[in-house]
């Protein structure tokens, strides 16, 4: 059955997730009857017209990703599903493996046929005690009720699924270091190319892709293109979960249509500012994007419109800096974070992170100068894009890059005052 929210439709916050009888009633498992009558790359073709961008951050076109696996040569070819989930402020994904972890498994077996791959897993972000509970009971009904296994409704497809909880390192969520971790290696990212749709885990084709993403495609499957593209606003296509964390009335995160914007979100949504505060910026996609001020509420949550305006959408869950709440000490904070999660594969990241946390602890203590505030500026460059070996460290310098452009007269009074923030 059609819905507007495809991504919730079976989600009841309080309510226990639906068991295989309950899921399959709602009519959940259809996409996967559909599939194994279907050549693998007309379903390919199908997401990829659809026009479904990953939601892990990038955005990339998932049916294209996807293309680009090499033809079948008879050995094993994998998907893994990123559910590491630790970008700060970020919880879209823990909401549909709590509540529907169904979903997940049936968007995996139809991603799996569609790449003709045997063999799928989940790479679960170790906190996740829950959600790796009733991915588990999920899994093995899913088995016991012929989805996964051998000959799946006598199609002659075969697929098995694993999960895997990580031991918790922020990296796993770069998707070359989350292969090296379900190798038993040290979770360090790798060159590329090869690109994993080539060469991935154990030298093989690879996919990988959000746990978000894969939830979209029984709906695209059933569906159809011209239903998942009528889901947005206006020329936009589809749904996304998107939240709001920080000082607002009603923090949680919502399935919405692509298009509405940052406004909508944090007004109708998160029910605007809690009483007594104002909106200061914010950082629209998690804790490793650019700031946006409030003259950039009413763009659009699309990744092209935030990218122009100077930031990523990413995660698109909202993070508020409000008026009484120290941006310095915010971006410190974060910094801190990412200095912490480094695997120190390269030396700009490794060193130049933990070193530019100890220029924002001088200024927050009163100790710092103006040329620490020039060594930040200098850092921001140093780890840019192209400059480290993955996007970890060009991640954290851009709260910082743009919490200089916004709140440079703050950032001097620290030198001069130390944090007013906490003598208020």
């Amino acid at each position: 059955m059609a819905t507007d929210k495809p991504l919730t439709k079976n989600i009841e916050i309080g309510r226990a997730p639906f068991n295989f009888k309950q899921y399959e009633a709602a009519g959940g498992y259809e996409s996967v009857r559909k599939v194994v009558t279907m050549a693998p790359g007309d379903v390919v073709n199908l997401v990829k017209d659809a026009g479904l961008g990953g939601r892990g951050g990038a955005g990339f076109n998932t049916g294209l990703k996807w293309s680009f696996v090499p033809a079948p040569d008879g050995g094993p070819r994998y998907l893994v599903i990123n559910g590491d989930e630790m970008e700060p402020g970020t919880f879209k994904d823990r909401l549909l493996i709590e509540h529907d972890p169904h979903l997940l498994i049936e968007g995996m077996i139809t991603t799996c046929f569609a790449l003709q791959a045997q063999t799928g897993y989940i790479f679960l972000r170790g906190e996740y005690t829950v959600c790796e509970e009733r991915l588990l009971t999920a899994i093995k009904e899913a088995y016991d009720n012929g989805m996964l296994g051998k000959n799946i409704l006598g199609s002659g497809f075969d697929l098995d699924i694993y999960l895997h909880t990580s031991a918790g390192r922020y990296i796993c969520g770069e998707e070359t270091a989350l292969i090296n971790a379900l190798e038993g290696k040290r979770a360090n990212p790798r060159a590329k190319p090869p690109f994993p749709q080539v060469s991935g885990l154990w030298g093989r084709p690879t996919v990988v892709n959000n746990v978000e993403t894969i939830c979209n495609i029984p709906g695209i499957v059933n569906n159809g293109v011209k239903w998942y593209q009528g889901l947005g606003l206006g020329d936009f296509v589809g749904t996304r979960i998107s939240g709001v964390s920080g000082r607002v009335k009603n923090p949680g995160c919502w399935e919405v249509p692509v298009g509405i914007t940052f406004r909508q979100l944090l007004e109708d949504y998160a029910g605007g500012m809690q009483d007594g505060y104002e909106l200061k910026a914010f950082l629209p996609g998690g804790g490793s994007t650019d700031f946006l001020m409030p003259e950039h509420l009413d763009l659009p949550m699309d990744p092209g419109a935030v990218q122009k305006a100077g930031s990523r959408l990413g995660t698109s869950l909202i993070m508020v800096l409000d008026d009484k709440t120290c941006p310095v000490g915010c971006i410190r904070n974060l910094i801190k974070f990412f200095a912490h999660e480094s695997c120190g594969w390269c030396t700009p990241c490794r060193d130049g992170l933990p070193w530019t946390e100890q220029m924002l602890n001088k200024l927050e203590d009163g100790t710092g100068s103006l040329k620490d505030i020039e060594i930040l500026k200098e850092m921001t460059g140093y780890m840019g894009i192209g400059n480290t070996f993955c996007a970890l460290a060009p991640g954290a310098m851009e709260p910082l890059q743009s919490g200089l452009k916004y709140f440079i007269d703050e950032f001097e009074a620290h030198v001069e005052y130390g944090c007013s923030y906490s003598r208020q």
